[in-house]
């Protein structure tokens, strides 16, 4: 990614499942609209768990979009992911055979917190319930964190490089980033992207482990960062895919270039330590700028992590002080994931998709269910804001302690 004049990454194709959208489209009004979508869990077998509220994905029909032969395969958050990949390759204006020429021409990355825990617990209640004869075959492959970049590449045919990015919520981030350096090393297009299913029983029951998980039964009350009144997040399904490909590629092929990734920056602070947090996250916002030649005054709007623990939410306006100086009390802010939830890996890919977006329509979505924000930051709320949007910065922390942030230019490319 650095270098004047090194191999640049352009999006040209956006893939969405998320709890306010199946689409692209469906998603930009609703967050446009600042509408939310968090409601009460009900995930059959949840019913008893003290989490009760998430943003749930709902209406998606998997036997509409993927062969039996992967359904069977596979968990719900690689059912995702797969929806979400074929509808980023159709919005790239990539056809299944663009690339049976050059097959090895095509990666795929994709990050994952938890991997496939509704899949997981059915074969693990089948083995102490019935017997190990009864355990499905695909119970080794299913679950695993790398299941969704294998079935994206398998089903499409892709030989390029693949990885999994397995390091916290922030993963998503840095998922891009390692598709950017498959990009800048000679790989011409690279599907990236991360989609999460958390809401069955043993998934909701490993999260009540986090002291962060917000138990408010209001949906309206639930999840409300940057406030006095923040209790914690929500979890959410679903996720994005995006194509990404070499620039010059995308313009000689004559297709749009919907934005490019400038830069990339990732630290470590340590689990829920929030207080460390705030030196981590400026340190990765530096370190992202400096990657994209951007100075702090460029910044145009931030889509933030607003994690909605206090701590973290304070830590999160003062990092933004300190790497952007006096522009971070002046820049908008944003967290539409305040109506959807935090769907683990696959909440900063739909920042991305929201900044993606923002940035073609110049308006900045606001971030629903808050007004009393107790922060100094210009924190988006009530309705868009029209805006000139030219570059943006999505931040992404982890419960585990990993940080990130990315730098998104508007397409087509300045050149530098």
């Amino acid at each position: 990614m650095s270098g004047p004049r090194a191999r640049r990454t352009a999006v040209t194709g956006i893939g969405v499942v998320a709890p306010n959208g199946l689409h692209a489209d469906t998603y930009w009004k609703n967050v446009k609209e600042g509408a939310s979508v968090l409601d009460r869990v009900t995930r059959e077998g949840c019913e008893h768990l003290p989490l009760r509220v998430a943003g749930e994905v709902r209406g998606f029909d998997p036997t509409a979009l993927i062969e039996e032969t992967f359904l069977v395969q596979t968990d719900k958050f690689t059912h995702f992911a797969l929806a979400a990949a074929d509808a980023a390759l159709k919005d790239a204006g990539l056809a299944q055979d663009a690339w049976a020429d050059a097959p090895y021409s095509v990666g795929v990355v994709t990050a994952a917190g938890s991997g496939g825990g509704e899949f997981g617990q059915r074969e693990l209640q089948k083995l102490w319930g019935q017997g190990s004869r009864f355990v499905g075959p695909y119970q080794s492959i299913a679950w695993f964190y790398a299941a969704s970049t294998g079935q994206i590449s398998i089903r499409k045919g892709f030989k390029g490089p693949c990885g999994v990015v397995a390091s916290d919520e922030a993963g998503g981030l840095d998922a891009v980033a390692h598709a950017a350096r498959f990009v800048a090393r000679g790989t011409d297009v690279v599907v990236v992207g991360a989609a999460e299913a958390p809401l069955a029983p043993y998934s909701g029951v490993c999260q009540l482990g986090y002291r962060e998980l917000s138990t408010v039964e209001d949906p309206a009350r639930a999840y409300r960062p940057f406030t006095s009144a923040a209790c914690g997040f929500v979890p959410a399904e679903g996720g994005a895919v995006l194509v990404v490909e070499d620039l010059e590629r995308a313009r000689r092929r004559d297709t749009a270039v919907r934005a490019t990734v400038a830069g990339h920056a990732a630290t470590f602070t340590g689990a829920s330590r929030w207080d460390r947090s705030r030196e981590g996250l400026a340190h990765a916002i530096r370190g992202a700028l400096d990657e994209a030649g951007c100075a702090p005054e460029e910044i145009d709007v931030v889509f933030a992590d607003a994690l909605g623990v206090p701590e973290a939410d304070r830590a999160e306006a003062l990092a933004l002080a300190d790497a952007l100086g006096p522009h971070g009390t002046r820049v908008p802010v944003t967290a539409p994931k305040a109506g959807i939830g935090r769907s683990y890996c696959g909440a900063p890919l739909l920042d991305i998709v929201a900044a993606v977006q923002a940035m073609e329509h110049g308006q900045i979505p606001p971030t629903p269910g808050v007004f009393d924000i107790c922060h100094d930051i210009d924190l988006v709320t009530a309705t868009a804001r029209p805006a000139e949007l030219r570059t943006a910065l999505v931040l992404s922390r982890g419960l585990m302690g990993s940080n990130a942030a990315l730098v998104l230019r508007r397409g087509p490319a300045q050149d530098a």
